[in-house]
């Protein structure tokens, strides 16, 4: 099994991991090399903190964030996608040949839908349990099942193939963390069934990276949880995600190529 690996790049303020760290573009350009060298497949770049206590940037300044630093790495035939769930920013990013672009309100904007339709990329739609630009700390009175998370899945394919966007270009994110529930059992029991959303018959896109569920686990502060993250990511490979979404390209790839060289073995 061939697992894509996309390497998060947070070109933000305020990210929970890494605000602050690539908000220039040098910076920026700096670590997406990284990234690939470090054997990325692909980069995914977000100008916007989704987390519960981001602040709002307008959709000028998003831009303004995203379009020198693709301008720099479409020079290099990198494959990008972007995350953000503002139109306005999805067609303008995907006029510098964007290859991909990742929604977490799964594309709830209907001219969202209607520039996906118009350009023919591949898109990444996340299911949460709201459909605002953010995570948020609630506990809910029901909890969301697996069974949720794959009826809104089917429901929503549905309607994007009958706008006319082509099945084949629909990737799929059972979301994580706080966009699933403030308690971490959620997302533990989603992990933990994750294969069943295999029943969808599309690609499945995650990321656990560093996220508050492994750290109430653990213990941990964000800065420490690599190791927790890399045993979720190994489960979601095993379980046969076919992209997982990292903070820390080379330590996955380090397992998963051990994984792989063990598999191979006489």
């Amino acid at each position: 099994m061939k697992c894509k690996i996309a390497g998060i790049l947070n070109i933000t303020s305020d990210s929970f991991s890494d605000g602050g760290f690539y908000l220039s573009k040098e910076s920026a350009i700096t670590k997406a090399n990284e990234l690939i060298c470090q054997g990325a497949n692909l980069l995914d770049i977000g100008a916007q903190s989704s987390h519960p206590d981001s602040e709002d940037i307008s959709i000028e300044e998003e831009i303004h964030r995203l379009i020198p630093v693709i301008q720099n790495l479409k020079q290099q035939n990198y494959f990008i996608s972007i995350d953000t769930y503002q139109p306005e920013v999805m067609k303008r990013v995907l006029e510098e040949g964007v290859d991909m672009i990742n929604d977490i309100t799964a594309l709830h904007n209907k001219y969202s839908q209607e520039i996906i339709k118009s350009y023919g990329v591949p898109v990444v739609i996340m299911f949460s349990r709201n459909n605002q630009g953010r995570a948020q700390k609630i506990e809910y009175d029901k909890e969301v099942s697996i069974h949720d998370i794959l009826h809104f899945f089917d429901k929503k394919i549905n309607k994007l193939i009958r706008f006319g966007i082509p099945e084949k270009n629909i990737i799929i994110d059972p979301g994580m963390g706080f966009f699933l529930s403030s308690n971490p059992g959620v997302s533990l029991s989603i992990l933990k069934q994750i294969s069943i959303l295999k029943e969808l018959h599309k690609p499945i896109y995650i990321s656990t990276s560093r996220k508050s569920f492994i750290g109430n686990v653990l213990n941990r502060s964000v800065a420490e949880r690599d190791f927790g993250t890399l045993a979720s990511e190994i489960w979601c490979y095993l379980e046969g995600v076919d992209f997982i979404r990292t903070h820390n390209v080379k330590g996955l790839c380090d397992g998963l190529t051990m994984i792989h060289a063990i598999r191979e073995s006489d």
